[in-house]
């Protein structure tokens, strides 16, 4: 039966609503958003025909408060709900509250979510519909002792996973029976606080796989197919970094083993609309399940541009009752697509979210390039929510095409005013077991064992550093002096002596010196260095600049106090001039441990008077839905804590101080 609707409302926010309204607009719908206090002016809210308010930032007081969207649909009269990906998008208790108001849920049914929802449940019913499964336990009885017993019995490696849900929370590699209980402990915690269950579910660790999963979609009229594949193997702490479509590895028959296997998956839940059914590649050609995602997924954009359809608009049709306008015979896959996502983290803490504000942000174009996005320049980047900024996405004819068009769309995108993980994306690319499609779930640990150290500026981006502030500088004293030309610009009657222009950039002083040469370039020195920069242009972000007789083009966003973000290719730093007299005294900074980014503090695992080891645990702070373990920078004896378990921090505050003990 069909059910048409003309007014939809996308319980998200972000990159994903911003997504969803472009798509619902296409077809002639009119769309609302929801927003919290923190996203007032946010892009999606911007595009939107309508917006609400449904709470403040907290993610339990609006996004996932259920009546507070409800009401939202009742007062601007949506006929529709779209949950996007997180959030309440496989909330079963959600899709049933739509429905008992007479809403269509743009999703499959609460039945279905709630089958896949509970993950040892779904494991019992994948093999019982005989999909291939990884052994394991998936039992009721969740007493520490008996996930011990489990464990053993499996035997280790293991991988505990959250029952409730997904995404790479809640989930922990065991190598050992010692390591289990501390495991289990920061598993069960992060799974409560993320998905409201601590249950657990164990499996036997497959080593070195790849991540496969296969996009399925269904109708309300017995139709079931498949979009092919996949390949999310490169992951860091279980959450996926890049995507590609096809798989490297695959071949026409694995594609259809695998491809029946998911929609025998999606059959047995009488499944509808879009999911994803995700397994486990062997290098043996053995595949696996893990999980099946009742819901679009963030990397739905590499099955699109393969498939050349529009999953959000299947969706739509799908909810409105319409039957699928595509059979598997039909389905073509065309060329390569791969995706990179980009986060608001710092590669070189350990990939710790960051806050602050996006000083510009200016996507890259061209040919096969897509970014999808929810951020916009002036906007803040806030604690409350996920990390993820961006999607950048190419499609070529071959995987090669892809890779280079995306590695030059990473170049050419600009964000500047907060740190990213572009470096690191930058990185992935150019690694020979990625170019070479051979990369597994391995990949990362395998290539960066001691994690991930941005590059530190090379002289030449120093010296355009240098140059670009004091380019600025010029132009602004150009602009209040009272020259009648500017023929006398640079001019000086000891010819130019060198003036210092030193730089700091992150915890680094680079002592430089610069001498004006013909009022549009400098020649800058530092230790062992010298470079001829001439500014070409700048215009707006964009900036021309000849270093040593080689033109580059640059991004750069002057601040207020007189330093600049610059960005050259994958990198980017923040330089500002060296105030020694404004600098913090360097006594008390390792023995203070204080938060990172604002969060909740989750545990605090010594009390005043401990004797403390350098490197060890003494807080946990969860922030952007992840827990991050805080340790001591020095030995010593605690001597105070600030925070209690609960309590919410801003970034800087003071969770522990240490009494340092002279070595």
């Amino acid at each position: 039966m069909l059910t048409p609707f003309h007014t939809l409302l996308i319980a998200n926010r972000g990159e994903i609503a911003v997504r969803i309204i472009r798509t619902a607009r296409a077809l002639g719908l009119r769309t609302i958003a929801v927003y919290s206090d923190a996203d007032v002016g946010a892009p999606h809210v911007k595009l939107a025909d309508d917006a609400i308010r449904i709470g403040p930032p907290p993610s339990g007081e609006s996004y996932l408060n259920q009546e507070a969207i409800l009401e939202a649909a009742r007062t601007c009269g949506a006929q529709a709900i779209h949950p996007g990906y997180g959030f309440l998008s496989e909330n079963a208790d959600f899709a049933r509250a739509v429905a008992a108001e007479g809403l269509v849920f743009v999703g499959p049914s609460a039945e279905a979510i709630e089958a896949m929802g509970d993950k040892a449940g779904a494991k019992r019913a994948m093999i019982e519909a005989g999909v291939p499964c990884v052994a394991g336990y998936q039992g009721v009885d969740q007493s520490d002792e008996t996930l011990f017993a489990e464990a053993g019995r499996i035997g280790f490696p293991v991988m505990l996973k959250a029952a409730a849900g997904g995404g790479g929370r809640g989930m922990r590699l065991v190598d050992s029976a010692e390591a289990m209980p501390d495991a289990l402990a920061r598993a069960r915690g992060e799974a409560l606080s993320a998905f409201g269950s601590d249950a657990m579910i164990i499996e036997k660790a497959v080593l070195r796989p790849r991540h496969v999963e296969i996009q399925i979609f269904a109708d309300a009229h017995g139709n079931c197919i498949h979009l092919g594949e996949r390949d999310c193997s490169v992951q860091r702490r279980h959450q996926k970094v890049v995507e590609e479509s096809p798989c490297p590895a695959m071949t026409p028959q694995l594609r259809q083993r695998m491809g029946e296997a998911a929609v025998a998956a999606a059959n047995a839940v009488d499944y509808r609309g879009a999911g994803t059914v995700e397994f486990l590649l062997d290098e043996a050609g053995g595949f696996f399940f893990l999980e099946m995602n009742t819901r679009l997924q963030v990397e739905h954009p590499v099955t699109e541009m393969v498939t050349g359809l529009d999953l959000v608009a299947m969706q739509i049709a799908v909810a409105q009752g319409a039957p699928l306008q595509v059979s598997q015979a039909d389905l073509r896959l065309s060329g390569h697509a791969i995706e990179l996502r980009l986060y608001a983290e710092d590669p070189s803490r350990d990939f710790l979210p960051v806050t602050g504000r996006i000083e510009h942000w200016s996507p890259a174009a061209g040919q096969g390039i897509r970014i999808d996005s929810g951020i916009a320049s002036g906007k803040e980047i806030s604690p409350w929510y996920d990390a993820m900024l961006a999607k950048i996405i190419a499609h070529g004819e071959t995987r090669e095409i892809a890779r280079q068009r995306l590695a030059a769309a990473l170049e050419n995108t600009a964000l500047l005013g907060i740190k990213t993980n572009a470096a690191f994306l930058g990185a992935i690319l150019q690694r020979p077991a990625f170019v070479d499609g051979k990369a597994t779930t391995a990949f990362i640990s395998e290539n960066w064992p001691e994690g991930f150290a941005a590059e530190d500026p090379a002289s030449q981006a120093i010296a355009i550093a240098a140059a670009l502030i004091l380019h600025g500088q010029s132009r602004a004293a150009r602009a209040a002096s009272t020259l009648p030309d500017d023929t006398l610009l640079g001019f000086a009657s000891d010819g130019g002596l060198p003036v210092p222009v030193d730089l700091v950039e992150g915890d680094t002083v680079h002592q430089l010196a610069a001498t004006a040469v013909n009022g549009e370039g400098w020649q800058v020195s530092g230790e062992g260095w010298r470079h001829l920069v001439l500014v070409e242009a700048v215009e707006g972000a964009n900036a021309c600049v000849t270093v040593d007789g080689r033109r580059r083009d640059v991004f750069l966003v002057s601040d207020s106090a007189g330093g600049v973000h610059l960005q050259i290719g994958f990198q980017s730093w923040h330089f500002s001039r060296h105030r020694p007299w404004a600098a913090a005294m360097d006594g008390e900074a390792g023995a203070r441990v204080n938060a990172p980014m604002p969060g909740i503090v989750v545990s605090i695992e010594i009390a005043p008077g401990d004797a403390v080891a350098s490197g060890q645990i003494v807080a946990v702070l969860e922030a952007m839905k992840m827990q991050h373990q805080l340790v001591a920078k020095v030995a010593g004896m605690v001597s105070e804590v600030a925070v209690a378990p609960g309590d919410r921090v801003a970034s800087g505050a003071l969770i522990v101080a240490i009494e340092e003990i002279p070595a």
